[in-house]
Formats: structure tokens, sequence, C-alpha cells
């Protein structure tokens, strides 16, 4: 059987500096591959050397073969004209795959148009069926802009996977959504593996790799440490890494003992409304958070949950209702950890720089940078690094020391751990608890994982689903945290 996908020796260097040894794979058609391991591991690093578009200054050594005898060398740039078609690629940011000038529909429809070669009409009938099965049925005209992080990832995987390429390099496909959009996807990873395709897949999900099956393995500082069946690996690691990893996943962890925030609120909403595009997100929704306290947010994907943090915020306006923050603070001591820190950073400028000019422009200690790099287990070498130059789970650990540093008040923190492998996340919610407790900061943590909530939260907010209809109830927090726990 031909297969769809090989590489021998396959290895990615910055000049002399070895960062990913070499790796020797073979995918065949209805065969997936999930590499797991920690953030800055070398994961995305070599999918990117497998597609040809490896960051500037970083090059792939050793050799690359796909489907019809198609070869060549890692630092040759052949296979970038097999995008589409012998090689679909599925980014970890949604927000580099679509073009934020094209409303949803369009994009999807492009691919069908460019790629496939069906008309006008034909590729717009099969993009709004495509968009309708994500759960996107209503933002066909919408921007890439106007969609949430959730919305966003399954637009950009209804475009990638529109050109029906027989491989796709998907790299966490399903960091953001709910459970029921990954039943979803996954749906659709299994149909492309059951037409005969495969797939080079990079997750932090364990259960996505477990449902999906194939074969997993598991990747430290550049090498492989541990590779064999989904079921092996998943259900009897021999690595001790792994076995660390496994015992990370938030449905392990201990419940946290639940404490109520002391002192005046740090913002108090009274009867809060907000719409999007037109649509109603929420209404008369009533709650407030003291110092130390950890409210969990939860909801399905465009229910609102961003919008709301943006609200408290002072970065959107409500539709409705009163919004208070306590007396004496700074805009400052409100600050939010993005879902995509790609987007919270300035790309041409080096993360040693902008760290300098915030340290510069609030006066603060730049000795702290040190020791919450080292808290954060980030290399000393990556200040030197654009932010696109790093992992995405790196970036978001620069974005929380960014954030602490300011000693805020209260933290919007927007499913912060999403491009985290379980240990780093674990870790990054552990300091969150910490801040919380020790600083007093009032933190709104909002997650798709219900584990991960409901072992750190002192009380729970969710929010349903604006297409559902179900009016939502005036309620204290009080009140929800009855109901919900």
């Amino acid at each position: 059987m031909t297969a769809l996908l090989t590489t021998t020796a396959l290895a990615i260097r910055a000049g002399d500096t070895p960062l990913v040894e070499p790796l020797s794979i073979s995918l065949a058609p209805g065969q997936v591959l999930s590499i797991i391991g920690e953030t800055g591991s070398g994961k995305s690093l070599f999918a990117q050397g497998v597609v040809g578009n490896l960051p500037a200054g970083l090059e792939a050594h050793g050799r690359i073969g796909l489907a019809d005898g198609f070869s060549e060398d890692g630092r040759q740039t052949g296979r970038r004209r097999q995008w589409g078609r012998g090689l679909a690629v599925l980014p970890q940011e949604p927000w580099l795959s679509l073009d934020p000038t094209m409303r949803a529909l369009a994009q999807v429809s492009e691919t069908y148009t460019q790629v496939v070669g069906l008309t006008g009409a034909v590729a717009r009938q099969r993009a709004k069926t495509d968009l309708a099965r994500l759960g996107l049925a209503g933002a066909e005209r919408k921007y890439p802009f106007q969609l949430s992080g959730g919305m966003a990832q399954r637009l950009a995987f209804a475009a990638t996977h529109a050109g029906g390429a027989p491989l796709l390099i998907a790299d966490e496909p399903t960091k953001g959504l709910d459970r029921d959009r990954i039943d979803e996807v996954i749906s659709l990873l299994e149909a492309l593996l059951a037409e005969g395709g495969s797939l080079l897949i990079i997750t932090h999900d364990l259960e996505v790799a477990r449902r999906l099956g194939g074969e997993v393995m598991i990747m430290l500082k550049g090498r492989v440490i541990e590779s064999g069946t989904a079921e092996q690996v998943l259900a009897a690691p021999r690595h001790a890494y792994t076995r660390q990893l496994l015992a990370a996943d938030p449905a392990h962890w201990s419940r946290r003992p639940q404490r109520p925030g002391e002192g005046e609120p740090v913002v108090t909403v009274e009867g809060l409304s907000a719409s999007r595009g037109g649509r109603q997100l929420f209404e008369d929704l009533s709650f407030e958070v003291r110092p130390g306290e950890i409210l969990g947010v939860t909801g399905p994907s465009g229910c609102g949950k961003s919008t709301l943090g943006d609200i408290l915020l002072g970065l959107a306006a409500p539709s409705g209702g009163r919004l208070r923050r306590r007396d004496g603070l700074s805009r400052f001591a409100f600050q939010k950890l993005h879902q995509d820190p790609v987007a919270a950073f300035a790309p041409s400028v080096t993360i040693r720089q902008l760290l300098a000019d915030l340290v510069r422009l609030h006066h603060l200690d730049a000795a702290r940078i040190g020791r919450l790099m080292q808290r954060l287990r980030l290399d000393e070498r990556l200040l030197d690094r654009l932010p696109g130059n790093i992992s995405g789970g790196e970036l978001q650990r620069f974005s929380l020391l960014r954030v602490l540093l300011l000693d805020p008040a209260l933290i919007f923190a927007d499913e912060p751990s999403s491009r985290l492998d379980l240990i780093t996340q674990q870790e990054m919610i552990e300091l969150l608890v910490e801040t919380a407790k020790e600083a007093g900061t009032a933190i709104l943590l909002v997650s798709h994982d219900e584990d991960l909530v409901r072992a750190v939260s002192d009380r729970r907010l969710q929010l349903s689903d604006p297409s559902s209809r179900v009016p939502w109830p005036s309620a204290s927090a009080e009140r929800l945290a009855e109901a919900l726990n």
C-alpha cells in the first residue's frame, strides 16, 4: 500500500542547533499518527517541516515523500505546490489560516472553486452544508473577527477540509471547542480516515488521541521518548514522563477547597445583557466577584463568554444592565489573558523588547521577569525571538507573565490553557490559583473543560447556547452555583 506521507530522518535545525532530532514516519491510507508532548517540545516544528512552512531561520533536513511518488529534500519547497491537493494543513492558530477580509461562506466556497474546481453555485451550497454541520449555520456572512475563537477554529477546519486532500496535518484542531463540537470534529476526522485519507495530528487532548486510535508518539525536548499504539501508550505508558503527562489530566486533579471572596466586590453586574452581530448572547445576568475569588465561566462556543469578559474589562459596551467596578482601581487593574495570544503581541518586536517596554511604561520591577520565567519554565533564549517564532503554549505563558507583572485586581482568563500540554496547563492554573490566594486577585476563568473548572473554581457561572432560545434566568452567582455544583 502506497504511503500518503513518509519522512526519512527529518530533523529541524536553527543553524547548527538541533531543535527536532531525526524522525522517520510512514502514514498509509486510513492511518492516524498523534504526536503528544510538552509545549515547545518540537511537535509543531516537525509538522511545519513536513509541510514546508518553517519560520525564518529554521531548516528541515532529511527527506519528505508524498503520494504519487513525490519526494524531495526537506530544505526544498516543491511540496508547497501540493498544498490543498496532496496535503492540507490546519494550523494551531485559526487567525493565521483565515482571510480577515472574507466572509465565512466565501472562505470555504473558495476552496471548492480553486482547489476542487466546482462552479460557484455548487461550491456555495457545499460550503453552506459544511458550515451547518459544524454549527456555523448563522455565520455564513460573518468575518473572522466577528466569530469566537471556537467558531473561527471550526471555520478554519471547514475551509481546510473542503479541498479533499488525502493527507491532513492538524495542529490542535479541537482546542477551544466545547465537547459537542469536539465530537463533530472527531467525526469529520474519522470520515477522512474511512475514505482512505491519513492524519497527522498534534494534540494536547488525550481523549482525542484515544478516540482516533492509531499510533501515538510522545515528544520531549525535540525527540520521541515513547511510541506505540494509542491503546498501549495511553493505557500502559512505559516512560516516566508519559505517566506524568497522563496524571496531569484535570480529571485526576484534587478539588480545591472552595472559599468565598472577601471584601468589597472588584466588579458587580446587574441585569447585564449583550448582543453581537445582531444576535442576543445573554440577558438579565447578575453576579459579583470579590478579591481572591475564582469564578468559573462555562458554556458552548459562541455563547458570549469572551464578550462578557470584554464588557467587564471596558473593551465593549453592554446592550443593557449595569456594571460597577470598585472605586480607586485604574483601568490597568483589569487584565485579560487572551484565548489567542498571537493576537495580543506585536508581531515585529521581540519578547524581550515587549517586556522592557511594559516595565518602562508602568515603572515595574524588571527583576520579577526572571523569577516568573523560572516559575513558568520559560527558556531565557526565547526572549530574543519574535512572537511568531515560539510555540503557542510558550507565547501563552508569556501572556500570563505580562499580566502578572501588572499586579491586577481582576484577570479575565479566556481559555488560558487551551494551547498547553497537560503538565504545563496544571502549572499555569496552579499559578493563577496562587495569585488569587496570595495577591487577592479576582479571576474569571473561562474553559470548556468541566473537570478543570470544577477542580479550581469557588463558584461557577454557565452561559447557555443563544441558538437554543432558552431565556437566561435572572440569578445571582450564588444561586447559579447552587444549581450547577
